[in-house]
């Protein structure tokens, strides 16, 4: 897994993807701290991270557009897979590159509270939490940019692909708001996510039966749920999407809140993307 770190650490620093990166994420917030801290004579520098998150959301991209997609164009990816290295690892190292990178990216940024600090009192604690906070809702953002790479061996497409789904990240509170939330639709999006479910498992096993076994126990639980306490279709939407809204997340972190659940959260979102990414690489080491 180390070697693969070194790789990917040398990939972006050997080209100029971890260069525009980095330069890009520190211009913005160079451009913020002056706008929100030195020209306003304001102490609260978690203000210029939460203004950089839209901004972030664009240039996680260019970090992870080639992360799997660069190795299946060049078919390197063939060598991955039949490398002793287990796949868990091939894909952490290729992640822990890339979250590395976004690691450094702010530590060079500690200079502005730092200069903060000579002109008046900051809060270190709220400073902290921030820097945590915003660590954590990078790190999963390029989780995602990575599961995306594994989907494809077109850069360009793996990027603009990214950049869509962050969108809608970004914009899944203003989405949830507008759903129905009264049992009926909350019923039938529940039998939605059960064929979902068992589509997921069809691409994995190309197993017809499986997949269909899978489905029909998901529509009778669907049935039973219904059946028992039908209360729980309520809002059910708005619950689910809820799971997918990274943004609201950070808040807590922006105001100076340090709690347990955003770090939780963010910690299984990144995690479970990382899980779908190996499984992508797994199905395609046996097809």
């Amino acid at each position: 897994m180390l070697a693969i770190l070194k790789k990917e650490l040398n990939t972006y620093f050997k080209s100029m993807t971890g260069y525009i990166f980095m330069a890009s994420l520190l211009f913005f917030v160079g451009l913020f701290f002056v706008l929100t801290n030195l020209m306003r004579m304001s102490p609260q520098y978690n203000s210029v991270l939460s203004n950089i998150t839209f901004v972030f959301m664009l240039i996680v991209p260019i970090l992870t557009m080639r992360l799997m997609a660069e190795e299946a164009k060049q078919k390197t990816d063939q060598l991955l897979l039949t490398s002793p290295i287990s796949l868990p690892k091939i894909v952490i190292g290729k992640y822990l590159g890339a979250v590395s990178v976004l690691l450094l990216t702010l530590m060079i940024t500690f200079i502005y509270p730092l200069i903060l600090s000579t002109m008046g009192t900051v809060n270190w604690g709220e400073v902290f939490g921030g820097y945590i906070g915003f660590f954590l809702f990078g790190s999963a953002l390029i989780a995602v940019g990575l599961f995306i790479s594994s989907l494809t061996d077109n850069q360009v497409i793996a990027a603009v692909a990214t950049f869509t789904v962050l969108l809608l990240f970004w914009f899944i509170d203003a989405i949830i708001s507008s759903l129905p939330a009264d049992q009926t639709s909350g019923l039938i999006f529940a039998a939605i996510l059960a064929a979902a479910i068992a589509f997921v498992f069809y691409t994995a096993t190309r197993n017809w039966y499986i997949s269909g076994g899978i489905f029909l126990l998901g529509v009778l639980a669907v049935a039973a749920g219904y059946f028992i306490k039908p209360s729980i279709y309520s809002g059910l939407i708005a619950k689910v999407l809820s799971w997918f809204s990274l943004l609201s997340r950070y808040q807590d972190f922006s105001l100076g809140i340090f709690s347990i659940s955003p770090i939780v959260y963010y910690i299984s979102f990144s995690s479970v993307f990382v899980y779908l990414t190996v499984r992508m690489l797994e199905k395609k080491r046996w097809s």
